[in-house]
């Protein structure tokens, strides 16, 4: 026996946070009852509906990652119809992205079925590392270096600044090239470090998760994790 939500987590059809909002929201039924209390527990002779859809527990679970492009969506459907991440990976099995990139980021995403893998890696306790290469307009003076390494105020918190390092200074096109690396998970959080100084992310990539890198994928390529890679994820909990 497990709990509703992470039994739909598991099934692939959406992320546990998702699977509870789901229940409270009456959207699941179970064995023909609404089920809406994020304690009540189900096993594999559990007919699990959401949203009207049989939920099928998978027991093969997989996992993705993928340099994502501009212009598509984390998300598994949009209502405006636009590209979705899933709509870049060739299998059969239900999967989600593990966190999300903005619309207009391009860089590493993990797409998997596994919720427990996803919990470990968005959890904040955790601290998985993420990797950022911005492309900012104006030149990063040593004052804002200085405020970035000492950690910035960002919708009334200070954001800690794991590592950052001047890439490349571009003074004809008035840019800078920047690598941030940050444990934490807040929406736009990249672009609000630097508006909080004063300056314009003009191109986001994110180039590392933990130990993982974008090695030689193009945009909008992927490829399996390893089981090794696998296991080590699992170790970051």
């Amino acid at each position: 026996m497990e709990r509703l939500q992470k039994y739909i987590a598991n099934s692939g059809y959406t992320s546990r946070r998702k699977a509870e909002e789901l229940i409270l929201n009456n959207a699941v039924m179970v064995n023909g009852k609404i089920i809406n209390t994020l304690g009540f527990k189900v096993s594999d002779d559990d007919e699990v509906i959401v949203n009207g859809e049989f939920i099928n527990k998978s027991n093969k679970k997989v996992y993705y990652l993928l340099n994502k492009p501009r212009e598509v969506i984390c998300s598994v459907t949009d209502d405006k119809n636009r590209k979705v991440v899933v709509d870049l990976i060739d299998t059969n099995e239900r999967i989600y992205p593990v966190g999300r990139l903005d619309y207009d980021t391009t860089g590493l995403i993990i797409l998997t079925n596994d919720g427990t893998l996803a919990n470990i890696l968005m959890h904040p306790k955790h601290k998985v590392y993420k990797t950022y290469i911005a492309k900012i307009n104006g030149i990063l003076n040593e004052e804002d270096f200085k405020k970035l390494r000492k950690g910035v105020l960002i919708d009334k918190s200070i954001l800690k600044i794991d590592h950052v390092k001047v890439r490349e200074i571009d003074k004809v096109k008035n840019s800078s090239l920047v690598e941030i690396t940050i444990h934490e998970g807040r929406n736009h959080i990249i672009r609000k470090l630097f508006e909080a100084l004063g300056y314009d992310v003009k191109k986001l990539t994110r180039t590392k998760l933990a130990f993982l890198s974008l090695d030689n994928l193009k945009s909008g390529e992927y490829r399996s994790l390893t089981k090794e890679e696998v296991q080590k994820l699992y170790e970051l909990k």
